[in-house]
């Protein structure tokens, strides 16, 4: 389990560790109490599934757990650093050295290729080198099944396609968690399975770590772990549950 201790030191091993995690919203005369108190600790290598009713907050807790937003109260620590009290620019910095995503709505650049929207994250680093980059998102491209596709935008590709594109995207950057937000809320039924199937082969195949929030029932119970954010709380399914 991953500690925090008074001198504010933390012992990584777990990959995400959340502790007393609350998220709360002012409002005119009280508090909306998101969820309070939560406890989750997510080992690497691990699929782990959010599911709960519309409104319950799950978006909410992945965007907490993804860095994208701050907790209004507890602990976080994702790859062993403590994230919960730092500013934007610093979160932003955890996530362009850990974390890929998966939008539901793919989030593609739409006057990019599919070459060019992959590469994107790598534009950001410091040590950025063309070639090097383009060979990375051609490979990746090709492992999702777009060797087809690698020149043409978004525009004149199909859902599945656009997501298989995000996903690469997501993976450029050699990434140690993948968080993926509705990742087939998109998807026809048969497309979604494709894209599923895809999610959880890289997994396995790149070791990553895989937190989604989905609807899906189906899709959740193939995950390792299942948990489900009723009432503020969260409330862990038995495996295939």
């Amino acid at each position: 389990m991953t500690t925090f201790n008074d001198d504010n030191l933390i012992m990584p091993q777990a990959i995400i560790s959340a502790q007393q995690l609350t998220q709360k919203i002012p409002l005119a005369h009280k508090e909306l109490v998101i969820f309070e108190n939560l406890n989750l600790e997510i080992q690497a290598g691990d699929q782990v599934a959010i599911t709960g009713r519309s409104g319950s907050g799950k978006s909410t807790l992945l965007g907490i757990l993804a860095t994208l937003d701050q907790p209004s109260g507890g602990q976080l620590a994702v790859c062993g650093e403590a994230v919960h009290d730092l500013g934007e620019e610093q979160r932003a910095l955890i996530r362009l050295k850990y974390i890929g995503f998966v939008f539901q709505s793919f989030q593609l650049l739409p006057h990019l290729s599919a070459l060019e929207n992959v590469m994107l994250p790598l534009r950001l680093q410091q040590n950025f080198q063309y070639k090097n980059a383009e060979k990375a998102a051609i490979e990746l491209l090709i492992k999702v099944g777009l060797e087809r596709q690698i020149h043409q935008t978004p525009k004149v590709l199909s859902g599945g396609e656009q997501q298989r594109v995000a996903i690469a995207r997501a993976l450029i950057s050699q990434p140690q968690i993948i968080f993926a937000d509705e990742p087939t809320g998109n998807l026809d039924g048969e497309t979604a399975k494709e894209i599923e199937q895809l999610l959880f082969q890289l997994n396995r195949e790149l070791g990553t770590t895989l937190v989604l929030v989905t609807h899906d029932q189906q899709l959740a119970k193939q995950c390792h772990r299942h948990f489900e954010l009723l009432n503020g709380q969260l409330i862990e399914h038995p495996q295939g549950g």
